[in-house]
């Protein structure tokens, strides 16, 4: 089970995941965030995963997915709070060398500026 938690600060989407983001959920949380980017016309993207406790390669596709989509359209998107199991999937993924992960959302949406 995934719940998603979604707030638009200035015109960043912060997406709070929370449970496991595999197979099962993957066309749920793409969805939900595209029509949330569309809906709120968000320029930039920050995922805080603090609360993700499992992620496979659907849920990676999902992060890189909205990353390109973003970055397309001049914005930028972030990783913030990755717990250790979900950070080393990401790492291993290669997804932290494209995108720039923070401890805390404060700092991302600083850093967006």
């Amino acid at each position: 089970m995934l719940f998603l938690d979604l707030e638009t600060k200035q015109d960043t989407l912060v997406v709070r995941p929370s449970g496991e983001v595999d197979l099962g959920v993957a066309d749920y949380f793409r969805n939900t965030v595209e029509n949330a980017l569309d809906r709120e016309r968000a320029r930039n993207l920050v995922f805080n995963l603090s609360r993700v406790s499992f992620i496979d390669s659907s849920g990676l596709g999902v992060l890189l997915g909205r990353y390109k989509r973003v970055i397309r359209n001049g914005g930028k998107a972030f990783i913030v709070s990755p717990q250790p199991q979900v950070r080393r999937v990401l790492d291993l993924s290669g997804i932290l060398r494209v995108m720039i992960e923070f401890p805390s959302e404060t700092e991302a949406l600083e850093k967006i500026g």
